[in-house]
Formats: C-alpha cells, sequence, structure tokens
C-alpha cells in the first residue's frame, strides 16, 4: 500500500504572470477567473491584521494554522502575486490534496527482546493521523484514548489504513493467543495507547491544511494523553523546500515540542520516469531532516532477517531540492498482516488480502478469518518505526526525539547483499535495488539492539545534506558540528552509514545512469517541470512484491 499520498494541485487553463519567489510553483498558470484554496505562511503568527490582507484581496478565512505561522484561505487567483508582494507573507502554497502512502514483523525487528523486558509501549501515547479507526477486540476503546475527525466529524475509519497502521503499533492480538494458535500477531508497542486524528476520508484522500490542524491537536493534547509519538504514514510530491513547506513547518513544530514525528518515504523506487532508477523520490514530509523517514523491506515469509530484502517500490534519496539524506533507516512494510476494517474501502476492493484463519491457527481451515488483513508499502514501514519509539520512550521517558531517532540510527542492522531484484508477478517487469545510504538509509530496524543502547547523545539528529560533483564517483556528505553524522562521541570512529554506501566502486554510483546530468542534482525537480505524471504513475501497493 502507498504511503498516503498528498496528490498533485489541479490546475486549470493558463493565465501567464512571472513567477514570484514567495509562490509556489503549482499555483502559477491558474486561470484570471479561479480561486485558489491555499496555506498563507507569514512571517509573524497571524492576526486580524494578517487575514485583512487577505480578505481585502476578495480571500475567505478558513483555518487558522498556527504550526506554521500560517493560515488557509480562498484567494481569487489573480491576487496571489500582489499577496505575495506583502513583506508580512512569507509564502504561499496550495492546500494539497492528499490521499493513503505482524508476526514475521516483529520477529525481523527483534521486538521480543523489548517485550521481555517488560517493555510493551504502556502509558505512551501515539497520535495516529491516517483515515480514523474502528475499535476492535485486539485494540479495544480502552486503548483509543482520544479520537478527533476533520472528515465529516467521524473518526470511524472508512477506508480501513488508519486501523492496519494502528494495529501495527498497538495491536494487543487477542485474537491470536489461543490453545491451537500458533502465531502471536501482536502489535511492537502492544499496551501503547492510541490518539486517532482523521483527516483522510473513505478513499483515503485528505488536505495538507487537515493534517496541519491534526499536528496541532495532537501538540495541544501532548501532555494530556502523554503523546510522545506521532505516525504519519503519508505523504506528497515534494513541491519546494522543506524550509517552506507549510507540511514540513508543522512536522518540525511538532519534533521541537518533544514529540518523535515518524514519517513513510513513499512508494515510488520504482518510478524511472525522470531516468533516475528511482532515486529522488522521497516523499514529503518526509524530506524533512528533523523527522525519522522510513523505507520498507521485504519479510520473505520468514521470522529471519537474515534474507530480508528491501522493497522495489520503497522511494529513495536524497530529496528533492534540498538533497537531504533519507530514509534515515527501514524496517519491515511488505505483505504486513495486521487488523481490518469491515467497512474499509480496501477490504471491498481487495477481499483477497483478508488473512486466513489457518494463517495463525491450527486445524482452523482455509477460510477468511474476518480479523485479519495484508496490506504492502511504506505505509506499514512507517508504525512499525513508531512502536520501536514508543517502546525505546517508556524505558527512558527523558528521551529527546533527536536522542531516540540517533538510537534507532546507529544501532541498526547494516548486514544487505550489494543488490537484489524484484520482479513484477502482474507485468514480469524485474526492479534491480542497491543497498546504498538513500535505498536503506542507515538500516534496518533492531529493536533489541536499541533498546540495549545506552550510548549518550546530546545534539540534534538532523538527517545530512548530500552533494554531488559532477565528474565525482560518489555524493558527498555534507555535516555540520552537531549533526549524528559528525557527532564522533555517539557513533565512535565509523559514520552512522555503516555500508559500502557512498562508495566509488558501487556500481550504484560511479558513471551510473541514475546519476549522471540528472535532474536529482540540478536545478529542477526530479519529476522535470510538474510533479503529476509521476505520482499518477505509481501504482498503490496491495499484494505486495515477490
Amino acid at each position: 500500500m502507498r504511503a498516503i499520498r498528498i496528490l498533485s494541485f489541479a490546475v486549470s487553463a493558463s493565465l501567464t504572470y512571472a513567477a514570484h519567489p514567495k509562490v509556489s510553483q503549482d499555483l502559477e498558470g491558474l486561470s484570471s477567473g479561479s480561486s485558489a484554496n491555499v496555506i498563507v505562511q507569514f512571517s509573524h503568527p497571524p492576526g486580524e491584521f494578517h487575514h485583512f490582507k487577505v480578505t481585502s484581496r476578495g480571500g475567505l478565512l478558513k483555518r487558522e494554522l498556527g504550526l506554521a505561522n500560517a493560515a488557509s484561505y480562498s484567494i481569487p487567483a489573480n491576487m496571489l502575486e500582489d499577496l505575495a508582494s506583502d513583506p508580512e507573507v512569507a509564502f504561499i502554497s496550495p492546500d494539497r490534496p492528499v490521499k493513503g502512502t505482524l508476526d514475521n514483523t516483529t520477529s525481523a525487528v527483534n521486538a521480543a527482546a523489548a517485550w521481555n523486558l517488560n517493555l510493551t509501549g504502556a502509558g505512551i501515547g501515539v497520535a495516529v493521523i491516517d483515515s480514523g479507526i474502528n475499535d476492535d477486540a485486539d485494540l479495544p476503546l480502552s486503548r483509543i484514548v482520544y479520537t478527533q475527525s476533520w472528515v465529516n466529524n467521524d473518526w470511524h475509519d472508512y477506508y480501513g489504513h488508519g486501523s492496519h497502521v494502528s494495529g501495527i503499533i498497538a495491536s494487543a492480538g487477542t485474537r491470536s493467543h489461543c490453545s491451537s494458535c500458533f502465531r502471536n500477531l501482536q502489535g511492537v508497542a502492544p499496551a501503547a495507547n492510541i490518539i486517532s486524528l482523521r483527516v483522510l476520508d473513505q478513499n483515503g484522500a485528505g488536505v495538507d491544511s487537515n493534517v496541519i490542524a491534526a499536528i496541532n491537536t495532537a501538540i495541544s493534547l501532548k501532555s494530556k494523553y502523554n503523546i510522545r509519538v506521532i505516525n504519519l504514514s503519508i505523504g506528497r510530491p515534494v513541491f519546494e523546500s522543506y524550509t517552506k513547506d507549510p507540511l514540513c513547518q508543522a512536522v518540525e513544530a511538532a519534533w521541537k515540542a518533544g514529540i518523535v514525528v515518524v514519517v513513510a518515504a513513499g512508494n515510488d523506487g520504482r518510478d524511472n520516469s525522470a531516468g533516475n532508477k528511482g532515486y529522488g523520490t522521497i516523499s514529503s514530509p518526509g524530506n524533512d531532516p528533523y523527522v525519522i523517514t522510513v523505507g520498507a523491506m521485504k519479510t520473505m515469509g520468514t521470522p529471519s532477517r537474515t534474507d530480508d530484502l528491501i522493497a522495489s517500490y520503497s522511494s529513495k534519496g536524497p530529496s528533492m531540492i534540498d538533497h537531504i539524506l533519507k530514509p534515515d533507516l527501514v524496517a519491515p512494510g511488505n505483505s504486513v498482516v495486521s487488523l481490518y476494517s469491515s467497512s474499509g474501502s480496501l477490504y471491498s476492493t481487495f477481499p483477497a488480502n483478508m488473512v486466513p484463519m489457518s494463517y495463525f491457527m491450527n486445524n482452523a481451515g482455509s477460510g477468511a478469518s474476518n480479523l485479519y488483513f495484508t496490506l504492502s508499502g511504506t505505509s506499514m514501514a512507517t508504525p512499525v518505526v513508531s512502536g520501536a519509539a514508543a517502546l525505546l520512550i517508556q524505558k527512558n521517558p527523558s528521551l529527546t526525539p533527536d536522542q531516540v531517532k540517533a538510537k534507532l540510527m546507529r544501532t541498526a542492522y547494516a548486514k544487505f547483499p550489494t543488490s537484489s531484484v524484484a520482479t513484477d508477478p502482474k507485468t514480469g517487469q524485474s526492479y534491480l535495488s542497491y543497498y546504498d545510504a538513500f535505498t536503506v538509509g542507515a538500516g534496518y530496524l533492531d529493536i533489541a539492539a536499541a533498546v540495549a543502547d545506552n550510548t549518550a547523545f546530546t545534539g540534534t539528529a538532523l538527517s545530512p545534506v548530500v552533494s554531488w560533483t559532477t565528474g565525482s564517483s560518489a555524493p558527498t556528505i555534507a555535516c555540520t558540528t552537531v549533526t549524528i553524522c559528525a557527532n564522533s562521541a555517539a557513533w565512535g570512529t565509523s559514520t552512522i552509514w555503516k555500508l559500502q554506501t557512498l562508495s566509488g566502486t558501487s556500481a550504484a554510483w560511479g558513471t551510473s545512469a541514475a546519476w549522471g546530468t540528472s535532474a536529482v542534482w540540478g536545478t529542477s525537480s526530479a519529476w522535470g517541470t510538474s510533479s503529476t505524471s509521476a505520482d499518477a504513475a505509481t501504482s498503490i501497493q496491495i499484494n505486495g512484491e515477490r
């Protein structure tokens, strides 16, 4: 299943005006008679004076978005350039539409080592910003401690994605605990509390401003529900620098408020429409250097991690425009079993993904369980890391988001093959993946190692910037003295990326067509002049890959 996608802004035909540095490129070309739903960021927290700047130009205030010094408005398209010229206006972007981005899973990341220490996520609140949730015997209302919806004021899950994600984090696996059951289908943090914030409708669609409002709500409820983690199995193409993107500004605000933010990398690793072999396809807000960005691995149907391979659809770095080294790490995301929503459109569309009783119970027959469902994508890998973060924080509540990120990356398992090939069973097309830093980040989540790690770390854990010099055989990591890759006290003599990654001898680099004169390193985006075609060409991962 793809990480919930924020789809491209639909524009009508054309009014030509000069590009303004404070207007997002995907707002240019709107017809003079149309209106635009936008997010306006100001240089200061907006008040009535700032709203008047928009309303006096024919705009309408829709919602204040304090996290990003912003508000959402509807405004005539022909007034955008005039509004952008106001010195109090920092940046204008569309209110972009969004769309949705455990047995073998928990075994592969050594979750049982934490459970054996009585670390279950108890008392930790995890905010799941998604399609809602339905109460379930494995995740009852007693642990869904708060719900809110920005979609029809109904917090229930009519898509099925939010319930599945929440189950990966915190399902107690109650119905797989029986005398004839041979699989334990519980989540990574099976006693954590869920704060469900619904921003996606029955089709998995929503808008940026709802996501920002949900993040703001999570911050405001942090103390009441001990919200220490936000899970964002969502994403959209990158349209501007993370320093201007309101969605990135919102996740940074949560991070700085003391909440670990875990974000899906995206499912565009197979996209070669820009000639980049899937590199440069990290979604927003996974492109933000603060957050933990997660790619997807395949467990290969076994509890051992030694045979696991990267999912070829998992998006690769570096990020567009800012060239942030992403993802930060990878976790199981392919063919993940978790809770299902009987009212969800995913279930009605893909009934074959219902897990049979025989999957976890002896002598139960092959009939559908009507209990568990299988989905694939970085959307599923993200909550595995969110659950791991909850376990670390339960062990040591004083950990900062930067310390959690550093622990998870520093202790990641990094024994990979040089490359692997996946073949699409439907089309027969093969996809070659390399195990470089832009594909697997610091490595594969290892909860046992993270829980056992007692290394001190005091600084920020910003993901570094990488650069490319024409004629070079490999990119260069540009670290400051406070980033994770340059903190020798935290990482010892080796870098955090314990792989044969940024090496000139690797076939992933060298003179590979993945780079060359590619727009990944140029001044334009990897998608050319539009992100629409690349995004639309990406198929949703439902049954997983082989």
